[in-house]
């Protein structure tokens, strides 16, 4: 049995979550749920990244103790699970976690060899919490906050990045720590080519108001919110001692896999692998980026104004956690970023799950019970113009498989709604009500109609299961006789926006 880890990225939690986080947990929730499926022991973690200075930042500017202001928002990042009907596995908090400072000073001191003090000055954007060279700037301002980085100098310890160039570029050029999509894997090697210069790891702790983990020897430094924050990835495995879970997950044979957003690509594909190799650990073996969701072609920011209207919790409360899911499933390209708006998220619904597939369910459903009490025919040859439906419902699995394997969600989907597309069409084609009217000349024909419709609503119920849990499990109830027969139809998705009423079948 293949062990996969799962994880995704540790907010921050200077803000409430934002409908992008939604995004990276959704897409990690599918990919346990799918790999689980196929007999994968999977493990998926999330958490948060609660030792940063923008959290110390924002709660004073909040009038609020940090303890209490990050206590408060990483709880409704913890509850995006429920919310998103999420199978997270464990959920990890950097200050809270006893797992965590320790394991935290055991890769400190593992790193020790390449680990010197020096004073530094240079560009630092607290939004990002990185270091900026000036040529990275955009008309002198960070890209992803638009905000002019504070000028910094100060002593602090430094990681020697540079002495990994070589062996970091081997190993994502052969494949052996896969990036996801190309681009980004390009972006990565190009980044490495153009040389490495050691980055600091700790910050003075008066600048960190006393927030963070201690540098071990020195307690006058804390260790940089980075540093601090990829370690989550083995430290909840128990990595501070030796624990049988990092065995497992991270010291083993299996997947290692990190989901993340492109704007920490360089952190994840560039200082971690280095400090795993610096600390004799085994390296990821996949990192999959995404980019970024917008709101008026802007990137969406917990901090923004308005920002409260793109919490996920609230969107899934109002709209349904299927619709929320959908829209992150179909809507958001592998590449490339993706506008969100409330319309396109009701209108994709209501035209794919409420018009498309609920429609076809319940049609089938019905028809079923009229005309022939419930009762799913026995099988039969695929009847005269189902050979598209046939093939989608047998190609589902294989490109749902291979879609996913390339970090690609809207291709998997698609090969779930050919088969609701499929299945409208064949209806319209082969007219079962003409059939069922026809009496006797056509009653074998109904039957293998009807049989080849319910097992196209079966295979939606079973392939939908990894992307839209909550209505897979609705779609198979319905599609699952009792005493032989199947249930009464009942509506599997609820319209999202008011219309005029249309004649159905």
């Amino acid at each position: 049995m293949t062990a996969t880890y799962i994880t995704t990225t540790i907010p921050f939690v200077n803000a409430r979550p934002h409908i992008g986080h939604a995004l990276e947990l959704v897409q990690a929730d599918v990919l346990a749920r799918h790999r689980r499926g196929r007999g994968d022991a999977v493990r998926f973690q999330a958490g948060t990244d609660d030792n940063s200075l923008k959290n110390v930042l924002a709660a004073q500017a909040a009038g609020i103790a940090v303890r209490e202001f990050v206590d408060r928002n990483a709880e409704a990042f913890g509850a995006l699970g429920g919310a998103l009907s999420l199978t997270v596995d464990d959920f990890i908090r950097t200050s809270r976690d006893p797992r965590h400072r320790p394991g935290v000073e055991r890769f400190w001191r593992a790193c020790s060899a390449d680990l010197y003090r020096k004073r530094y000055e240079g560009l630092y954007c607290t939004g990002c919490e990185q270091f900026f060279t000036p040529a990275e700037l955009r008309d002198g301002r960070c890209p992803d906050h638009d905000t002019v980085p504070e000028q910094v100098s100060e002593e602090n310890w430094f990681f020697r990045l540079s002495r990994y160039a070589g062996p970091l570029r081997e190993a994502i050029a052969t494949g052996r720590l896969r990036i996801e999509p190309a681009g980004r894997r390009n972006e990565v090697l190009a980044f490495i080519d153009g040389g490495l210069a050691d980055f600091s790891v700790s910050r003075p702790a008066t600048r960190a108001g006393g927030w963070g983990i201690p540098v071990p020897g020195d307690p006058g430094q804390v260790i940089y919110v980075w540093f601090d924050a990829l370690c989550n990835y083995v430290t909840a495995l128990d990595y501070g001692s030796d624990g049988v879970a990092y065995r497992r997950w991270w010291a083993g044979d299996g997947d290692r896999v990190h989901l993340l957003g492109k704007g920490v690509l360089r952190f994840h594909a560039v200082y971690w692998p280095a400090m795993l190799l610096s600390a004799g650990l085994p390296l990821p073996t996949g990192i999959f980026v995404h980019d970024y969701l917008t709101a008026g072609g802007r990137k969406i920011s917990k901090s923004a104004a308005g920002a409260a209207a793109f919490e996920p919790a609230a969107l899934a409360a109002g709209y349904g956690a299927d619709a929320v899911r959908w829209w992150l499933l179909r809507e958001v390209p592998r590449t490339g970023d993706a506008d969100f708006t409330v319309e396109r998220l009701v209108a994709r619904s209501d035209d794919e799950l409420a018009n498309g597939l609920g429609n076809l369910v319940n049609r089938v459903v019905a028809m079923i019970r009229r005309y022939r009490d419930g009762r799913i025919p026995a099988p039969a040859p695929v009847p005269p113009g189902g050979a598209d439906l046939d093939a989608a419902i047998r190609q589902a699995g294989d490109l749902i498989g291979a879609a996913l394997d390339e970090f690609d969600f809207r291709r998997a989907t698609e090969a779930v709604w050919a088969i609701a597309d499929e299945a409208n069409r064949f209806i319209n084609r082969a007219r079962p009500w003409d059939l069922a009217r026809a009496g006797d000349t056509a009653g074998t024909r109904l039957d293998a109609v009807l049989c080849l419709l319910a097992r196209a609503c079966s295979a939606l119920g079973r392939e939908l299961a990894p992307f839209l849990p909550d209505a897979a499990a609705r779609i198979s109830r319905q599609c699952t006789p009792r005493d032989g027969r199947l249930p009464a139809p009942s509506p599997v998705f609820r319209r999202l926006a008011p219309r005029s009423a249309s004649p159905g079948r």
